[in-house]
């Protein structure tokens, strides 16, 4: 390959030009995959450790911009939406499985990252369900992809109908699969709709550890070990600190502007696992149902927050 010789250099360069001004979430998504599909990542495996850390760390980071009022009202309010979506995606999952006779532990680990947090969900419940390396590497590239896409498809639809931040925020956080891709979607629509959009999500991230244990019932599991995400409660108390300690509010503007660009930086982490590889190990059959199962409730959820939001 061409780039072997400097795929190392490039790929320090791409990092700094995305902490850089000129960074952003979308810009820092398509250098990743642009340096996948050309020179490589030369650090694979130091990138998959990094991004889950990297964007935990981010996600805490944004709760000392938010208030814990409003984000407590934000997220009641998708409470109602969150339930009826991760049953109904679940549902709908189960059944495209079947039209096209996808593997069974595959079909669910794609439906259950749509349904709640994607590559998160999927980590979650595939040890749970005794996934094997292939199963979840299908999964995870079919959430990848369709992440990219809606980071960059989500803010041009709210904007061509019209969405107000609020409505954005809440069809953002049900839609789209990753935390990742949800606050990178949000952060540029607008400071609401990132208030709203975090807080729904990671209120939905929690859903994980009954979806988890019902997991092992439906696959008949034994001894099945559920992980608890925890950074969701450091989140919480980062809230709690911006809202109540005066102290906190001075440093919270430094504190958010890093957790922006260390998720802008998780961002370009993520393209740059989507190689050619990642992309022909997906099959047609698995990203077909992907497609659907995304399409059905990114539209019912539009429909929902349009009518209700």
């Amino acid at each position: 390959m061409m780039f072997q010789n400097i795929n190392k250099p490039l790929f320090v360069i791409a990092i700094l030009f995305c902490l850089s001004p000129w960074g952003s979430s979308p810009v820092a998504l398509l250098l990743g995959i642009v340096l996948a599909w050309t020179a490589g990542n030369p650090f694979k495996k130091q990138s998959a450790k990094a991004t889950h850390y990297l964007l935990q760390a981010s996600v805490v980071g944004l709760g000392f911009g938010m208030n814990a009022g409003s984000a407590l009202k934000a997220g009641s309010e998708g409470i109602l939406f969150a339930v009826c979506s991760i049953a109904g995606t679940l549902l709908l999952g189960y059944a495209l499985g079947k039209v096209f006779k996808t593997d069974r532990k595959t079909s669910y680990l794609i439906a259950s990252g749509t349904a709640i947090c994607g590559g998160s969900a999927i980590a979650a419940v595939s040890p749970v369900i005794k996934a094997e390396e292939k199963q979840i590497s299908v999964a995870l590239g079919v959430v990848f992809i369709l992440n990219s896409a809606a980071l960059f498809l989500f803010p041009a639809i709210g904007h061509l109908l019209g969405l107000s931040q609020q409505q954005f925020g809440l069809w953002s956080a049900i839609a789209i699969h990753d935390t990742s891709s949800v606050v990178g979607a949000a952060g540029s629509y607008g400071t609401k709709a990132l208030e709203v959009a975090t807080t729904v999500k990671l209120a939905r991230a929690l859903w994980i550890i009954p979806v988890a244990f019902l997991s092992a019932m439906a696959f008949k599991t034994k001894d099945a070990k559920v992980k608890i995400p925890y950074f969701i409660g450091l989140f919480v108390l980062a809230m709690l600190a911006n809202t109540y300690f005066p102290v906190v509010q001075l440093a919270a503007p430094y504190i958010v502007t890093s957790a922006k660009a260390g998720l802008t930086l998780t961002l370009f982490l993520i393209g740059s696992s989507l190689s050619r590889e990642v992309l022909l190990a997906v099959g047609v059959k698995p990203f077909v149902q992907g497609v659907l199962l995304w399409v059905a409730i990114s539209v019912a959820a539009l429909l929902a927050v349009i009518s209700f939001g």
